[in-house]
């Protein structure tokens, strides 16, 4: 993306989930994203979640950059800044090294591929970006206990919970997002 302008990364599902509210997130967060002064970038595509953030961000004045890789440029509508790519390990690399910060929305396995994998290179120190993840309607509680018990039996270092955040709602992302990286809104 560009220096001036900060870049979050929305990792999300390619459908919309069960309940209305995951959708309801994604437009609020995508339309923060725009109003607060933030870029965004994502898996690419006009589908499932992703769709809707990248519409509400684009709606609200954001530049968004989407990356997606060739075979699912061939199955999904793609959105008008898609980027294609060869692969799916390459669009991930590039969400990465395109973002300033990271939220997580509810979704599937590439979702939950995408958030341990920043969190796993943030154990690393190969990035110190923000990671926030949006526990609408505590989609997420059954991580936590997992995550405790990956610790407890000492396959992660005992802070790894300290590399991320969790907040309930797309506001609360937003305003962590702005005090991790002192991005003042607008």
């Amino acid at each position: 993306m560009d220096n001036k302008t900060p870049a979050i990364c929305v990792f999300c599902g390619s459908s919309h989930g069960a309940k209305p509210a995951y959708a309801q997130a994604a437009i609020r967060l995508g339309t923060l994203i725009g109003e607060r002064g933030f870029s965004m970038v994502f898996g690419g595509g006009n589908v499932g979640l992703m769709g809707e953030c990248s519409r509400a961000a684009r709606a609200a004045g954001a530049k968004v950059l989407g990356i997606i890789p060739g075979f699912l440029g061939r199955r999904e509508v793609q959105g008008v800044d898609d980027v294609i790519v060869p692969d799916m390990q390459i669009r991930k690399q590039r969400m990465i090294n395109e973002a300033d910060a990271f939220i997580i929305l509810p979704g599937g396995l590439g979702t939950l591929d995408e958030l341990f994998e920043v969190i796993s290179i943030a154990q690393l120190r190969e990035h110190d970006k923000p990671i926030v993840v949006v526990n609408t309607d505590d989609f997420y509680a059954p991580l936590w206990p997992m995550l405790a018990r990956v610790v407890h039996e000492g396959f992660a270092m005992r802070n790894v919970e300290n590399l991320y955040h969790v907040v309930m709602t797309p506001e609360q992302a937003i305003e962590k997002i702005e005090q991790l990286l002192g991005h003042a809104p607008g």
